[in-house]
């Protein structure tokens, strides 16, 4: 019974291949199998080729990035960048510092100059003033009176407010006499006469 059952399986096995032999042309899936191995061999090499220019491409950015970062690389000359901003400050405090010495030396100038306008004012002050003439102003003609008559023998003693007191009349004697002055023409001639005698 097995072997009749196989038969029977196998009998309808032949039958669908016949069938399907009639469906099946083997020319097409030749063609279609041909076909598909030229596009899969014309994918290969455009693949190929795709793959071949971005392996290119690929060294060649690989060449432009190395050189980038070489370039990018500080030189050992070039100092660093903290390096850099210490030397601005460093720069920064000594503008201020010179920015604060013209200061002071602009000051100091402008006191230099307003001195010496005014010692040219004075200069030209002394070029303009005649000493002896302001000294002969300034010596009072009472003072020099005063010793006139003390050098003819009259010493006039003056009293706390200034005024005279009283007269010493030196006589060509010697003699010291003393009058008390007031306005009347009597003691003139009297002076006169003490003197002389």
């Amino acid at each position: 019974m097995a072997k009749e059952m196989q038969s029977r399986d196998l009998q309808e096995c032949i039958k669908l291949i016949k069938e399907m032999t009639a469906i099946i042309d083997p020319a097409d899936d030749y063609l279609t199998i041909t076909s598909a191995e030229e596009q899969m061999k014309t994918n290969y090499v455009k693949a190929k080729r795709e793959n071949d220019e971005a392996y290119s491409s690929l060294k060649a950015l690989s060449r432009v990035l190395e050189a980038a970062r070489k370039s990018s690389v500080r030189p050992p000359n070039v100092p660093s960048a903290e390096q850099h901003a210490a030397r601005l400050n460093e720069l920064d405090v000594a503008r201020i510092s010179l920015a604060k010495s013209i200061r002071d030396a602009e000051n100091s100038l402008a006191g230099k100059e307003a001195e010496l306008a005014a010692l040219k004012e004075k200069a030209r002050g002394f070029e303009e003033s005649d000493p002896a003439h302001d000294h002969q102003r300034d010596i009072d003609g009472t003072t020099l009176r005063l010793k006139v008559f003390k050098g003819m023998g009259f010493d006039i003693i003056l009293d706390d407010g200034g005024r005279p007191a009283k007269m010493l009349v030196s006589a060509e004697s010697g003699d010291v006499h003393c009058i008390t002055p007031d306005n009347d023409s009597m003691h003139v001639e009297q002076a006169w006469n003490l003197a002389s005698s």
